[in-house]
């Protein structure tokens, strides 16, 4: 299995479009959720919100995507959100030089070397254009915001390149008008944009990027609650670099000085237990790598990625950064607005912890982690997507073994009994083996049949996708079996 395999079952079944494929010269970068794809997101959000922002109490939030030039001169993204990029001399061709040196030395390579190291390496390396063969050199730094004009006199606006900004934004008034007290997480699930150089590999690099956001706001001198207690025998799957991860408990990291405080500490635990728990990721799978200091962000005082074990390597999911005061100083200077918070008469301007999740990598690792590829004795081959059914977007089929003998009636009564309350579909076209077949491989994970035992002794046969065992279950006590097993 490989991500060219995942990717055509995820096109196939109707998990991802490509945008606008009917059009001939579509820029790269863009993707459409299928039917599919939208209810996988959907539940993802619901485990995003169940396990993360309603169980530590958060703020949701949906700020608009579209912000004045001022926001983002205060958050620093006209000035330093930047990727590198060199220009061919001859062809015109355009290219990320610290991806060509990546794929050169077999390697990463940071993204905040200077202009002048990414020449010389390119020169060192005998790097030059893939199109036409000439020397590569003169990098320089592309601003990956989109632009916009507001209004027949365009003011100046950009599409956000991060849903944290809106956030930011709007503390003030969050703390003025909804009686908030220190510390608190503020949530936002929606999309950024970010005008990349050369996306590929589908979703993993994408101009239109969904993100759950959570950025906590804490006075850094109250970080011992007693909820965060909770957190310390917790083990954190801790890598410094890029090495196998350490399993080390909340408790020991923060005596260590890996993490800074026990706040830190308990949201680590909260991302990375979300994963292990609600998504089904292993454990050993998964790492906390903590960042160096020109690979943090310009704002980051300290930075974890969560990373998961793909077949494309090691994936980020997470960016998990202590951004400081950073923010709301920028936003108070920048505004002219006092963004202290009165906390229990004390004024404190709030420091942030970020958790800053891609969506659209998320489901591509769980449809990636649910793959599932067997021969038979005879060596057919059988696909299917073996998600947990608490995230699987179709949660049973209902099937009449055949289109007759008023099966097809029964089958189709029981769907309308039990859709308003599940997420089903109805299947009669094919042999029931092709019926099987195709909900395997969309990930479904139980399929319900009705056959001529069905109309003598109320009984359906319930399939079970994984390893295709069958119960029998009263006609009348599907819908609670069905709530028991998802």
């Amino acid at each position: 299995m490989n991500y060219e395999d995942v990717m055509n079952v995820a096109q196939r079944r109707g998990y991802l479009m490509k945008s606008a494929e009917a059009y001939p010269n579509t820029p790269a970068g863009f993707w459409d959720y299928g039917p599919l794809g939208v209810a996988l997101k959907n539940r993802y959000v619901e485990l995003w919100r169940k396990n993360l922002v309603k169980r530590d109490e958060m703020v949701e939030i949906d700020a608009a995507q579209i912000m004045p030039k001022a926001v983002f001169v205060a958050s620093g993204h006209l000035s330093n959100f930047t990727d590198p990029i060199v220009v061919c001399g001859n062809c015109r061709s355009v290219y990320r030089p610290d991806k060509l040196i990546e794929e050169k030395l077999g390697h990463p390579v940071p993204e905040g070397l200077p202009d002048e190291k990414y020449d010389e390496l390119l020169k060192e390396n005998g790097i030059r254009c893939t199109k036409c063969k000439a020397e590569l050199t003169g990098a320089k730094r592309f601003n990956m915001m989109f632009k916009l004009g507001i209004g027949p006199q365009g003011d100046e606006a950009y599409l956000r390149p991060e849903t944290c900004q809106g956030i930011f934004a709007d503390i003030p008034y969050l703390f003025k008008t909804q009686r908030i007290k220190l510390p608190k997480g503020f949530a936002q699930f929606g999309k950024s944009f970010r005008n990349e150089i050369a996306p590929r590999q589908g979703v993993l690099r994408v101009r239109e990027i969904y993100q759950a956001e959570i950025e906590v706001c804490f006075d850094p001198e109250n970080v011992s609650l007693p909820k965060f207690d909770v957190a310390g025998d917790f083990l954190l799957s801790i890598s410094k670099g890029d090495v196998e991860p350490v399993p080390t408990s909340v408790a020991d990291a923060i005596a260590a000085g890996t993490i800074p405080n026990k706040l830190i500490g308990y949201y680590l635990y909260l991302i990375q237990s979300f994963y292990e728990q609600a998504i089904g990721i292993p454990k050993a799978d998964i790492r906390l790598r903590t960042l160096s200091d020109v690979e943090k962000a310009f704002y980051s005082k300290v930075a974890f990625d969560l990373e998961v074990r793909a077949t494309v390597g090691w994936l980020e999911l997470v960016a998990c950064n202590y951004r400081s005061d950073y923010d709301l100083k920028r936003h108070s200077e920048v505004s002219g607005t006092d963004y202290t918070i009165d906390d229990n008469g004390k004024k404190v301007l709030p420091h942030i912890f970020e958790l800053s999740m891609g969506v659209d990598r998320s489901l591509y690792v769980i449809l990636e982690k649910a793959y599932r590829s067997e021969k038979d004795s005879k060596g057919a081959e059988r696909v299917y997507l073996s998600l947990r059914p608490s995230i699987a977007p179709i949660q049973a089929g209902i099937f009449p073994l055949v289109s007759k003998d008023g099966l097809d009636v029964e089958a189709e009564r029981l769907y309308d009994s039990l859709r308003g309350e599940f997420d089903l579909f109805f299947d009669e076209s094919g042999s029931i083996g092709r019926r099987y077949a195709r909900a395997d491989e969309a990930g479904v994970p139980f399929c319900v049949t009705i056959d001529h035992d069905t109309l003598s002794n109320g009984q359906v046969t319930v399939r079970h996708r994984d390893d295709k065992s069958q119960d029998k279950v009263p006609k009348d006590k599907l819908g609670e079996w069905l709530k028991a097993h998802l």
